[in-house]
């Protein structure tokens, strides 16, 4: 763990540089799905990346979900993904495939996601230096609460990977990407408030009933012990202290903060987005 220190400074020095330029959405926390599908995050960071190049600097979005599961593309392809994605439903889970990397994540009002947007230079193929621009970040906004956090990837975690964040060997954090020719978007789920262990059981039994119980098939082993959130690691107070580290951050380091409603989000192109993951990858 804790590979990300190599090479430090310049991990530093390209942070600072994306930090003065970037403009954070801050989408304010909504009170149901109905107000907020889940592809609506997923379909702006699509549109998003596509423009990138054409606006001022980078884009961060800041937001929360009340009540979702979102699916990675492998999971969906379990044998019994959409009955596995039907019990979320009844259980009032809004429910989507997201097209980034990683696998399945429960979300909810404890949870923050971030999505950071930034250009895709032509012939540059480091993907491990991508991650480590939102690591870096997250380092610097939980520093008023810890600084032993580590990175690697966490057995029996839900979205495994190597630029998984944790606390004395419990996970709080998976980070993801996607990439366009013209962008790339790193999307981290930081589970702030709650029990960690309460969000793995979610996500272990979704596994379950997508796998029918096949041992044989690909998927993570979610163990409820892996998990936990930051109020009970770090002692963070709530996801919107988080969060309003978070924006402090960017102000402080010269960038640009925009607070609106998932409304603000919606333009006819995002809409047109969201029907295309929806119809492309939610079957």
């Amino acid at each position: 763990m804790n590979r990300i220190e190599e090479g430090a400074s310049e991990v530093t020095s390209v942070e600072a540089d994306w930090l003065q330029t970037v403009t954070v959405i801050h989408t304010k926390q909504e009170v149901n799905t109905a107000s907020f599908p889940i592809l609506l995050p997923f379909a702006w960071d699509e549109v998003m990346c596509r423009q990138v190049e054409e606006l001022q600097g980078p884009l961060l979005h800041i937001w929360r979900h009340p009540r979702a599961f979102v699916v990675g593309l492998r999971d969906r392809k379990l044998p019994h993904a959409e009955q596995a994605m039907e019990w979320l439903r009844k259980q009032g889970y809004d429910t989507a495939v997201r097209n980034s990397g990683g696998a399945a994540v429960p979300l909810d009002a404890g949870v923050v996601n971030l999505s950071l947007v930034l250009p895709n230079p032509r012939g540059k193929m480091d993907f491990h230096s991508d991650f480590r621009f939102m690591v870096s970040l997250l380092r610097k906004v939980l520093s008023t609460w810890t600084d032993s956090i580590q990175d690697g990837e966490v057995a029996g975690s839900y979205c495994p990977g190597d630029y998984d964040l944790a606390i004395e060997g419990r996970k709080f954090c998976g980070i993801a990407q996607r990439r366009q020719t013209r962008g790339f978007v790193v999307q981290a789920f930081v589970v702030v408030e709650g029990k960690g262990e309460d969000r793995a059981a979610i996500a272990r039994q979704f596994y379950q009933i997508a796998s029918g119980g096949e041992e044989r098939l690909a998927y993570p082993r979610v163990s409820e012990a892996s998990m936990a959130s930051l109020a009970e690691l770090a002692g963070v107070p709530s996801a919107e202290s988080f969060a309003a580290k978070a924006l402090e951050v960017v102000k402080e380091n010269g960038g640009t903060v925009i607070e609106g409603s998932a409304d603000h989000l919606l333009n006819p192109e995002i809409e047109q987005a969201m029907m295309m993951l929806r119809t492309r990858y939610d079957r």
